[in-house]
């Protein structure tokens, strides 16, 4: 299954959550201050005119046993994208059971009373549609995007297995085979998703970030049917999701097909959820991963402030340094020949082959600020490691210009716009802002308050969160292959697993 956010200590969320919008940029000169203030200036004002236009009306109900709907027609193509989305990922688990919530959406596809296993995807494609499933630690998803006059029948479908996820244990002695098969594909033969993993484990003490979203192999091992149908009837309860529909349709259509299929799942409370705060760090954190690889890495994971729901409400004030930190990563790594590109990769003290920076600007759990980078021929991770941080520091003490301020706020906006060519990244979008507790305007909200984010602040942030109290520093450090081992071939089992 597809895992948004499975290498922790670098996570992948949506475009326009993390200001990364690399295709625009390369459209906007960049040693050439004028032409660029030119082409800002016109990307800026395009934008700001198609948000003059009336957008489609997205609505928001709920079903009387506790089941948010959400409703944004758009009726350029006739398509819909219909998604799931249970507030439940990897960070709801127990230690011992690591890995359940990503096990359960394997078992989500394994039947019903009504539907044989496999069936699901089968009906789905004879409609003349897709459809897939992907675990997060903040979530789960089920989605499909079909003909729009197919709606009906995958609101059947979906909301049957909603309510009555049912299997033989046979079929889940199978299934967590392929998911061992998995980590072992995706996690164990991969050096650098091993270092992320262990990183993580040492980055948060409490925080269940710490746990990978396949789980641990012990666990894993360990896991039993009860473990999976327990946490099922946990978590899976019409109070704790979301359906989220967007494309060819009409608000009040949705109502009604929601009301025959969702509304009759009886209700039940959704459990309650301890917080889990992560201790103050009080020094620098540090691993060393010995692997075979042909190349070294480094990753330097800084904790720093996300973006709160309340940050984005009418007269809130909060969330500044997160969007001024998002902004930051942006101008070290949104565009191609962006500053770590320059310094680290193509100037003439060239010390990498590549070099990154990403900000974790929201999720139900504490965030991220990443630098990495691989080291060149002849140089170090130290080395590396140091011209990372070297860049954030001349940032601290200089700033950034204007044009690179607006550089990387007009790609955000630009990212908003072509984002609403596609009705299934809408639907992913609003279910996001829904599982994180943000409005349906969430995406105009950030716009707004990107706008105004200064020079100043980037700079602030750039001086305040990148001492080593706060850091996590994870060292790939390659061996040599072992000339014995004989690469393992993939079980026929694993062709079972979705992509």
């Amino acid at each position: 299954m597809k895992h948004p956010g499975q290498a922790l200590l670098k996570p992948s969320v949506p475009l326009s959550q993390r200001l990364v919008s690399r295709f625009s940029a390369s459209f906007l000169p960049a040693a050439l201050p004028a032409v660029l203030a030119a082409c800002v200036s016109a990307a800026v004002s395009m934008a700001a005119l198609a948000q003059t236009q009336t957008p489609a009306p997205v609505e928001q109900f709920t079903l009387a046993n506790g089941l948010t709907i959400i409703v944004k027609p758009d009726h350029r193509a006739p398509t819909v994208a219909h998604m799931l989305w249970v507030r439940v990922g990897s960070m709801d688990e127990v230690d011992g059971t690591s890995g359940v919530a990503h096990a359960l959406e394997h078992m989500m596809f394994k039947g019903t009373s009504t539907v044989k296993p496999g069936e699901f995807s089968r009906r789905v494609a004879a409609l003349g549609g897709r459809d897939n499933a992907f675990t997060s630690r903040d979530a789960t998803g089920y989605h499909q995007q079909i003909p729009a006059g197919k709606l009906e029948d995958v609101m059947r479908l979906e909301a049957d297995r909603f309510a009555g996820n049912q299997w033989p244990d046979e079929e889940f002695t199978r299934e967590i085979e392929v998911i061992k098969e998995e980590r072992r594909l995706r996690t164990e033969e991969s050096p650098r998703a091993m270092l992320f993993e262990q990183a993580a484990a040492i980055t948060f003490l409490a925080a269940p970030y710490r746990r990978p979203i396949v789980g641990w192999m012990s666990d894993l091992d360990a896991m039993t049917p009860a473990d999976v149908r327990d946490f099922y009837r946990r978590w899976y309860v019409p109070a704790n999701a979301a359906v989220v529909v967007a494309g060819d349709v009409e608000v009040a259509q949705v109502r009604r097909l929601a009301e025959k299929y969702y509304g009759s799942i009886p209700a039940r409370p959704v459990p309650v959820r301890k917080p889990r705060s992560e201790p103050e760090q009080a020094g620098m954190r540090h691993l060393d991963f010995k692997a075979p690889a042909s190349q070294a890495y480094v990753n330097l994971a800084f904790k720093v402030p996300k973006l709160e729901a309340t940050d984005l409400t009418d007269s809130a004030s909060g969330g500044r340094d997160a969007l001024a930190l998002t902004v930051l990563a942006a101008v070290l790594d949104g565009y191609s020949g962006a500053r770590l590109d320059r310094a680290l990769v193509q100037g003439e003290g060239r010390v990498a082959d590549s070099a990154g920076a990403s900000n974790g600007l929201l999720g139900r759990g504490p965030q991220l600020f990443t630098l990495d980078g691989v080291p060149a021929d002849g140089k170090t991770t130290a080395q590396v490691a140091n011209a990372l941080r070297q860049q954030v520091a001349i940032i601290a003490r200089d700033g950034v210009s204007e044009a690179e301020l607006q550089r990387v706020k007009t790609q955000w906006v630009a990212s908003e716009t072509y984002k609403l060519d596609s009705v299934f990244s809408q639907a992913r979008e609003l279910g996001s802002n829904w599982i994180q507790g943000f409005p349906l305007d969430a995406g105009a909200r950030l716009i707004a308050r990107l706008r105004t984010v200064s020079r100043s602040e980037v700079q602030a942030v750039a001086a305040r969160y990148f001492g080593d109290e706060q850091l996590t520093r994870a060292v790939l450090l390659p061996q040599p292959a072992d000339p014995n081992a004989r690469r393992r071939q993939p079980r026929a089992a694993a062709a079972g697993t979705r992509h």
